[in-house]
């Protein structure tokens, strides 16, 4: 989450570089491109940039921020650029000074995030900032995602009401495979073999020439890291800044990303569970160490009963763990997981399942964005792929990580999520390494981040040769915090690019 303290839904998905927490995915790296396919895309990065006034809305609504919105034209198969065009969908903010640097791209994670809405909230939070004074903000929706083109739809509404794709691990749908569930929202199944983060990061720098930009400044956030070190890999030439907030470990592949990933939520969930303690009248108890039994206890007979939660609606057992993950990327929003959990005791999940439809963007009409959608999609091109039994393996290693997520149930084989993929995933771990001509880098992590561990921004820092600045507390994400420590180093780094000393530390 993100200081200053505004609506909650603004925070809670500005924050939602939601954790990839569905399972999912041996990996290879896509040949170089041919000198003739490397010719063909000199119309792509020459086309003329077409933008008309707009205005969008941070995403409470609230505030209109006004811009320039447009679509930039890119080759679905980079490899085939004949064969058919994705259009992304961009947003500009006008820089407000007299002296611009050029654009700063923004990347808000996911993956499968939207990264229109979330430019307008950096814009509101930087609003007296150099950074918004001396750059253009550009907001981009990466293929697949948000008003880009094609993008990934999967499910009805009913559907997404009903769990499919929840983040919840243990919910994968077990109805049609996902590959025909998607395939037909973006015009055919070789679409879904050109989504995964080299695509999009091919994109970025196709990007950064149609606004004429010589070289790349770029925020990512969470699974932002990954696109920004991917575009880092592939084009050290082009970068000239990169702020990397909450990051992927380049050298950890699936499965110990994912079992790490969850001992952070448990981390975080023992954190919160030492709070509410505090607060009298805990739902989770007075005793921390056993939080973890109390709150199974509290949720797991929905497995069986769902609880009423208004409107019709039910609290199921998914949506009720979705609801306390979302709801613990920041300890500035433990309270509502704690009056969740406190009604929940009394037989309502209306709070809980608040938070569970602020992750999945479900709207006030019960329509639910594709953002949940395209984060599979895209880890299907990115993450390592396990057999059934591969798989009931790393759920269980999971579960062991994050015991208060554990429902009690033998894991049983599960058929493989990607199955039917067009192509086998594309990113390769590790990635990011040894690359040669990199300008210096910065990467922001918090100590007690429960979606990305700090450690791991420890080693992204150190493959890329970069500078870390370490921010003491817990949530994920903080570059768009209101911290002024963190806001002099990002404005000294992307202005003036000078990193901080190697002992740097924030304090949120």
């Amino acid at each position: 989450m993100h200081r200053p303290l505004g609506p909650v839904r603004s925070r809670l998905r500005a924050l939602a570089a939601i954790v990839p927490v569905v399972l999912l995915l041996s990996a290879c790296v896509p040949s170089p491109q041919s000198q003739e396919a490397a010719v063909s895309l000199e119309s792509f990065y020459d086309q003329e940039l077409t933008l008309e006034p707009c205005e969008t809305p941070v995403q409470t609504g609230d505030v209109l921020i006004p811009g320039e919105c447009g679509h930039v034209e890119v080759p679905i198969d980079y490899e085939n650029p004949d064969v058919g065009t994705a259009q992304i969908a961009v947003f500009r903010i006008p820089a407000t000074g007299t002296e611009p640097i050029g654009s700063l791209f923004i990347n808000p994670g996911g993956p499968g995030l939207p990264g229109i809405g979330y430019s307008a909230d950096v814009a509101n939070a930087w609003v007296d900032s150099p950074i918004t004074a001396q750059f253009d903000l550009v907001g981009f929706d990466p293929r697949g995602t948000g008003t880009s083109t094609p993008a990934i739809d999967c499910y009805t509404d009913g559907e997404r009401d009903d769990d499919a794709l929840a983040a919840s691990l243990l919910s994968l749908p077990d109805s049609r495979p996902l590959v025909d569930a998607c395939a037909d929202s973006v015009g055919g199944i070789d679409v879904l073999a050109h989504l995964g983060t080299r695509d999009a990061a091919q994109d970025l720098d196709v990007l950064r020439a149609v606004f004429g930009d010589d070289h790349l400044s770029y925020v990512g956030v969470s699974y932002g890291t990954r696109l920004g070190a991917v575009y880092a890999e592939m084009f050290p030439e082009n970068v000239r800044a990169l702020v990397l907030d909450g990051a992927m470990d380049p050298h950890t592949g699936t499965q110990e990303r994912n079992v790490s990933q969850w001992a952070g939520l448990q981390q975080g969930f023992e954190s919160l569970a030492e709070f509410c303690a505090t607060q009298g009248d805990c739902p989770l108890g007075t005793q921390p160490d056993s939080a973890t039994q109390t709150y199974q206890q509290l949720v797991r007979p929905l497995l069986e009963t769902p609880l009423p939660a208004g409107e019709g609606r039910e609290l199921s057992y998914t949506a009720a763990n979705d609801g306390v993950v979302m709801g613990m990327y920041s300890a500035e929003f433990w309270p509502l997981v704690i009056a969740g959990l406190t009604e929940l005791a009394a037989g309502r999940g209306d709070t809980l399942l608040w938070l569970r439809d602020l992750y999945h963007e479900r709207s006030s009409d019960g329509g639910y964005a594709n953002s949940a959608e395209a984060t599979v999609a895209i880890d299907c091109l990115d993450e390592d792929r396990f057999s059934p039994a591969g798989q009931a393996e790393l759920v269980g290693a999971a579960l062991a990580a994050a015991p208060f997520l554990d429902p009690g149930t033998p894991v049983k084989a599960a058929p493989a999520l990607c199955e039917g993929w067009p192509v086998e995933p594309t990113l390769g771990f590790p990635y990011a390494t040894d690359i040669e001509g990199l300008p210096p880098t910065l990467t922001v992590s918090v100590t007690g981040d429960p979606v990305t561990p700090h450690q791991g921004g420890i080693n992204l820092a150190e493959t890329l040769g970069g500078s870390l600045l370490t921010v003491e507390g817990a949530q994920h994400g903080s570059v768009i915090s209101a911290n002024e420590c963190i806001d002099s180093a990002v404005v000294a780094y992307l202005v003036d690019l000078t990193t901080p000393p190697a002992d740097a530390t924030c304090r949120l």
